[in-house]
């Protein structure tokens, strides 16, 4: 298990925004404004540098959840800064505090939830035939993101 993360520990991730990242990548009808997709995937990688020092041995985190509102538009060309901080934890389940701003502003805020779990048993379970590494994760955060342990495999 990962060792004593502290509340408050913190993360960061940049990028510029690209033609990639926007809504007209997805769709020529949609505007060239950074996708929200692309803001939660920042995000993300901010809460897991966060907590990813705190790991030992072949331990990584995943997300569990995310509870997100994307409040801005960022053009092409604008850098993008997301901040993530550890604000609870509960067992090997984490909630950090996550923003985004670009040159501006706040564009995005809200909460990201990661798990610790183990490279090597998440591999070996996806190898032995089980169908589904989702019974890797605990029953109260399966839970949460609704599935359930009778759920045929992938469901």
């Amino acid at each position: 298990m990962a060792k004593g993360i502290p509340i408050g520990a913190r993360g960061e991730a940049e990028e510029t925004v690209e033609f990639k990242h926007t809504l007209t990548s997805h769709h020529p009808e949609l505007p060239p404004v950074y996708s929200t997709p692309d803001m939660i995937r920042l995000m993300e990688t901010a809460a897991f540098h966060a907590l990813q020092p705190y790991c030992e041995g072949d331990e990584i985190t995943v997300g569990t959840s995310i509870n997100i509102e994307h409040r801005a538009a960022s053009r092409i060309g604008t850098r993008v800064k997301a901040e993530a901080a550890l604000e609870s934890f509960d067992g090997r389940f984490y909630t950090l505090r996550v923003t985004a701003r670009d040159e501006k502003q706040e564009i995005g805020r809200g909460t990201v939830g990661r798990a610790v779990v183990s490279i090597g048993k998440f591999v070996e379970r996806m190898k032995g035939g089980s169908g589904s590494a989702a019974r890797e994760i605990p029953r109260p955060a399966r839970e949460n993101a609704g599935l359930r342990d009778d759920a045929p495999p992938g469901k």
